[in-house]
């Protein structure tokens, strides 16, 4: 048994929180409610200490984590018969996100003036996109705003979780470079200078691969600016160039088709396309406007180009299946998956599949990405790290006339 903390409604609408012990997260959501509460918070105690919306002095910015948590407890409160603007009401007292508190204080204001809460969403295009809104609209629409809530926030979640898988993968990696550079730094810009005064103070002759790692240490202690310059000069140089749709275009294409990582980039893209859109189908977003809005949140213009591409022949009368597989950027399996899906009247259903398969496949590309990156990584900088202890050792046995 361990304990929990949770945060729940009333059926009067007054919130209550407190901690009780259970076997797991839905025991205790069970407990909850068979005692007539609404469960919206359930976690474990010892993270309660985490769940707060301050960091140091500063409030929080509106994260996709506060917005996926501050849309499953609309969810819930709304699929359990609350009107909407009392739970907005619940939901200002509960928010710990100073600028998500205010937001939310908004929309109550716009919906008690008689605004839909489509159009009060979308005043703050900064934290809810179109994406967002258009799905909240077609479920006011329908009719079934707590199922459609419910689906938007599965969808951040599993966006959220991609995300994260990957960035977790690559943190090591990152960590291991950084200090890996940060010690051959050390060696070039501190250490080996002082060798160079030695070898210069003896007089002898030194060895070519010292004489190497000297000149380096040279140039990197007189020119060091001039590198970090190169590094900046190239990033804003990339940055500039990217700024015309055309260049824009040039540079996703080439990232599409990069050795390994080009891969990678594509399955996101097809993992996102296919979660987005299933999801705006299921929503009751017509398809048309789905692919817009698909478009317009991809982050890579290749991509972009041939969603557009299929939006043009879909009006056309022409099948997404088939007009993916004109422009020949998605794999195979994708639009075998989504023809299938055209075929039986179920696109939305495999569109959502299409993306677990791809979100799982981008899981195991990256831990194999990993695998390489981290060995290789360690090689290369043992190798210079061993090159430059040699250099050094060769000059020092020269000096002292012993040999190996």
């Amino acid at each position: 048994m361990s304990e929990f903390v949770y945060k729940a409604v009333t059926l009067g609408g007054q919130t209550v929180e407190g901690s009780m012990e259970g076997k797991d997260e839905r025991s205790i959501v069970r407990s909850l409610q068979q005692m007539g509460y609404i469960p919206l918070r359930v976690a474990p105690a010892e993270s309660k200490a985490t769940s707060g919306g301050w960091t140091g002095f500063l409030p929080r910015r509106v994260g996709v984590k506060n917005l996926l948590v501050f849309t499953q407890e609309l969810a819930t409160l709304v699929s359990a018969g609350l009107p909407i603007d009392r739970s907005l009401k619940i939901l200002v007292s509960m928010t710990d996100n100073r600028k998500l508190r205010e937001v939310i204080q908004d929309i109550l204001r716009k919906i008690e003036g008689g605004s839909s809460l489509g159009d009060a969403l979308s005043n703050h295009p900064q934290i809810f996109p179109k994406l967002y809104v258009n799905m909240v609209k077609a479920g006011e629409s329908g009719g079934f705003l707590d199922v459609i809530l419910t689906r938007v926030a599965k969808y951040l979640q599993s966006s959220k979780e991609l995300r994260d898988n990957i960035v977790s993968a690559m943190i090591y990696p990152l960590i291991l470079t950084l200090v890996s550079g940060a010690s051959i730094a050390i060696l070039v810009s501190y250490v080996i200078p002082r060798f160079a005064r030695m070898f210069s103070d003896m007089g002898q002759a030194i060895p070519l691969p010292t004489q190497i790692v000297l000149a380096i240490s040279q140039i990197v202690q007189d020119y060091w600016y001039l590198l970090g310059g190169g590094i900046l000069f190239i990033y804003l140089s990339l940055k500039t160039y990217t700024q015309t749709p055309e260049r824009r275009l040039r540079w996703d294409s080439f990232k599409l088709n990069l050795v390994g990582v080009g891969d990678l980039i594509k399955k996101v893209e097809i993992a996102r396309f296919s979660r987005t859109l299933g999801a705006l189908l299921q929503s009751g977003v017509p398809i048309l406007q789905g692919l817009n809005l698909v478009k317009e949140i991809s982050q890579n213009q290749a991509i972009a180009e041939v969603i557009g591409h299929v939006h043009d022949r879909l009006r056309e009368g022409k099948g997404i299946a088939r007009s993916l597989q004109e422009k020949n950027v998605f794999p195979p399996l994708a639009m075998h998956m989504i023809g299938v899906g055209e075929e039986t009247g179920k696109l939305d259903e495999m569109l959502l599949r299409v993306a677990e398969v791809y979100e799982e496949n981008v899981q195991t590309t990256v831990k194999r990405l990993v695998s390489l990156l981290e060995p290789l990584i360690i090689l290369v900088m043992g190798a210079v790290v061993g090159f430059i202890v040699i250099s050094m050792l060769l000059a020092i046995f020269g000096m002292t006339d012993i040999g190996f």
